[in-house]
């Protein structure tokens, strides 16, 4: 990444400096690299920097045809026609940067699908399980009162319904990925010491949106909301808690998630959704899931909110109840 911003100032700097020499003073070098080295840094904070997605042939090609771009500068005379190429130059890293910004987060999209369908491989193999050793449990049971060991039969009872309950919350009259991706994230918030609270007026598959999106929107909001809790319990060395909400009301669907999480600072806070690379997240973390919930609640014409108040922080997220 270092030598990207420095082959892109040196770049920069060489054809902003050839336009300059149009005006009627002389600029001096160190003003240039001022311009550019400010300019290159607003951007880097701005916005996330991924072009390593595209490779290095591509990288490596785009960066051939902005150096084919200054030999303009040896065969024509000083004029503002030397605008042009600084627009090519402009327009050629505008392209590297958009296409491997859309690329991180396909391929982000991509991974987090193929994870989904493996735990909703998963979320049907305990069904299945709980469904074949159903019987038996029964059986045991049975013969525990037959014996009047009333006491024994109902701990065993109670230990059987709280594992049934757990993928009861995720499964009841959900599509099979949205029933995996609940079940997945249930059991990843219990290992981690985390309560979490589903709490359902009727099933999220009802949301009228695809089972990519689905995957996405849900899975990057409860990673994030599990990955929040883990450092407020690591800090306060309490259990934490996340309710996810979801019902309608008055033509619209809303679904709420809310999460213990410590302070979130405010830069980070005010664009957050909005734009790339803005993450509260651990380091290694590109902030791609929240831009990409933002796309998927505005392409689906959708309303996201938040909040932070007092350790807690809420999304809530309202789509039309359009069948």
């Amino acid at each position: 990444m270092i030598m990207y911003w420095v082959a892109a100032a040196v770049l920069g700097i060489i054809h902003l400096q050839a336009l300059l020499t149009n005006i009627p003073w002389k600029v001096p070098i160190y003003v240039t690299c001022m311009l550019v080295i400010g300019t290159a840094y607003f951007f880097n904070k701005k916005s996330i920097i991924c072009i390593s997605v595209l490779g290095g042939k591509w990288n490596v090609l785009l960066f051939g045809l902005q150096l084919l771009l200054l030999l303009f500068y040896f065969s024509i005379k000083p004029s503002w026609i030397y605008l042009v190429p600084l627009i090519v130059f402009i327009g050629i890293e505008s392209i590297r940067l958009g296409c491997a910004r859309k690329l991180a987060a396909l391929n982000q999209e991509n991974q987090q699908f193929k994870e989904q369908t493996a735990h909703f491989s998963e979320t049907f193999r305990i069904v299945r399980s709980e469904r074949h050793d159903f019987l038996k449990h029964a059986s045991a049971i049975h013969f525990m009162l037959e014996n009047g060991k009333n006491n024994e039969a109902k701990a065993y009872l109670d230990e059987l319904v709280d594992g049934y309950e757990e993928t009861n919350l995720s499964i009841k009259g959900e599509r099979g990925t949205v029933a995996g991706i609940l079940n997945q994230m249930y059991r990843q918030a219990k290992a981690a010491g985390i309560t979490m609270v589903y709490d359902f007026d009727l099933p999220l598959s009802t949301l009228p949106l695809a089972d990519k999106h689905m995957v996405t929107l849900l899975g990057n909001l409860l990673a994030n909301s599990i990955e929040a809790c883990e450092d407020w319990q690591t800090e306060h060395k309490q259990e934490a808690l996340i309710t996810l909400q979801f019902y309608k009301r008055s033509g619209l669907f809303l679904l709420i998630c809310k999460n213990n999480s410590l302070p979130i600072p405010t830069p980070i806070l005010d664009a957050l959704f909005q734009t790339y690379g803005k993450t509260t997240k651990r380091n290694g973390h590109e902030g791609l899931g929240t831009k990409m919930i933002h796309d998927i609640v505005s392409e689906h014409h959708g309303f996201l909110d938040f909040v932070y108040k007092e350790q807690e922080f809420t999304v809530k997220i309202k789509f039309p109840a359009i069948q």
